[in-house]
């Protein structure tokens, strides 16, 4: 379908300016001036809108928004191991969809475009991001170790079938997932690694997250786990590594070596106490950092907003420099960064070549004027209920508020349904 999004303040990647956009089969084919032969099927008026390129969510655990606020003011390994996996293994395959489809309206809702996944039940996640429209890499989580080999292989089987029963799909790719240094072992780590390398796939992992964690890693093998992953193969130029709050000066260096893409979480981080990553330093290192929100049990939200103005805050206030982490590099962090973390080097930013990935924002809200200066207030003044159209590969999938492609009463009786067998109220 042919699209004009005519006259609209645009976030391109030199700074915001008023123009329209001309989306053709999925892609961005013109800015300015129409493509020859464009006749509009469609025209979005921009006047009081502003354009942006659609977030991507570059950690998360979608499937877990049946958790939200169950399991809080609790600290880390109370959270994981007292509260969370029990109730984790409550959950069926069906259950894990309908939490990925209210996690899908959230992320819409609050323009995100995207999203990097870790969990089970592929085959139900995959249902869900064909249905709706959204774009994902998707990843099974691989726990494994001597202690039961069996069951890691299982894991790793069941990662490996889901890629090949669904490759080719444009707005879907996967990852392998070795969950953490501290519940896979330096063997299955190895193993996960070589997996990788002989089917060319990317790695997605936590790593360094709470103390707790080098702690357990110190006491195991005599080091970080930044350098247990660069011991076992896990570190590499595809790898994407959520967290990376406990890190010293040797594993940024480490990491920003072996080319590894970092996603902070901030809000997470925070809320279970763990600590805040260094993100200036590891920017000034030269490493690649994308943002995400993790899972809605610890966040607890997916708004990818309420996360770009952590990160552009709080790292002010602890370095006590109000020039760190700025607005526009916050921003590129939470959309072009991001994209390279899923490999795709055709969303994140709105220019002509591009997919037509894209977010329109209404700023006839009181706090989204004056405009003075739209990259700030982005970072600053949004929240995300000014998210009005979102499209996804040139296919509206929300507009005018209004979902295209999810049944949103039914998705909300769904869940209300499955808390309720759980015993999370």
């Amino acid at each position: 379908m042919n699209i004009l999004i005519k006259d609209i303040l645009a976030l391109l990647p030199d700074g915001a300016e008023n123009r329209s956009v001309y989306v053709s089969d999925g892609w961005i084919a013109s800015i300015t001036a129409p493509p020859e032969g464009f006749v509009a099927e469609k025209t979005i008026g921009g006047a009081g809108k502003m354009l942006i390129p659609g977030f991507v969510n570059a950690h998360t655990h979608t499937s877990m928004t049946v958790l939200r606020n169950c399991a809080d003011d609790l600290l880390f390994n109370d959270w994981f191991f007292g509260r969370i996996l029990p109730l984790e293994d409550k959950l069926t395959g069906e259950d894990c969809y309908w939490g990925t489809m209210l996690s899908i309206m959230e992320m819409l809702r609050s323009g995100t475009t995207s999203f990097i996944d870790m969990y089970l039940f592929l085959d139900y996640l995959v249902r869900a991001v064909d249905e709706t429209g959204i774009r994902a890499v998707l990843s099974r989580g691989l726990i494994g170790g001597a202690d039961d080999p069996a069951a890691g292989e299982t894991r790793l089987r069941e990662a490996l079938d889901a890629v090949e029963k669904y490759k080719g799909r444009d707005n879907l790719s996967f990852m392998l997932a070795p969950h953490a240094a501290f519940t896979c072992d330096d063997g299955y780590q190895r193993e996960v690694a070589a997996v990788a390398k002989q089917h060319g796939l990317a790695l997605n992992t936590h790593l360094s997250e709470s103390p707790a964690e080098t702690d357990t890693i110190r006491e195991r093998y005599g080091c970080t786990p930044v350098e247990l992953y660069d011991r076992t193969g896990i570190l590499t130029d595809t790898t994407v590594a959520a967290h990376c709050v406990q890190l010293n000066d040797s594993d940024i260096k480490l990491i920003a070596d072996r080319g590894v893409t970092v996603v902070t979480n901030p809000v997470s981080n925070l809320k279970l106490a763990n600590g805040i990553a260094p993100v200036p330093k590891m920017l000034d290192a030269g490493i690649k950092v994308a943002l995400g929100t993790d899972g809605a049990a610890s966040n607890n939200t997916l708004n990818m907003f309420r996360e770009l103005t952590v990160l552009s805050l709080i790292h002010k206030g602890v370095n006590r420099d109000a020039e760190t982490v700025s607005a526009r590099t916050a921003l590129d962090i939470a959309t072009k960064n991001g994209a390279a973390a899923m490999g795709r080097n055709d969303i994140g930013e709105i220019k002509p070549g591009n997919a037509a990935d894209l977010v329109i924002l209404d700023l006839d809200r009181p706090n989204m004027q004056p405009v003075n200066d739209p990259v700030a207030s982005l970072a600053y003044s949004a929240n995300g209920s000014e998210v009005e159209t979102v499209m996804v590969g040139g296919r509206l999938l929300m507009e005018n508020r209004e979902f295209l492609t999810i049944d949103s009463e039914k998705v909300y009786f769904e869940v209300s349904k499955i808390c309720e067998r759980i015993g999370t109220r």
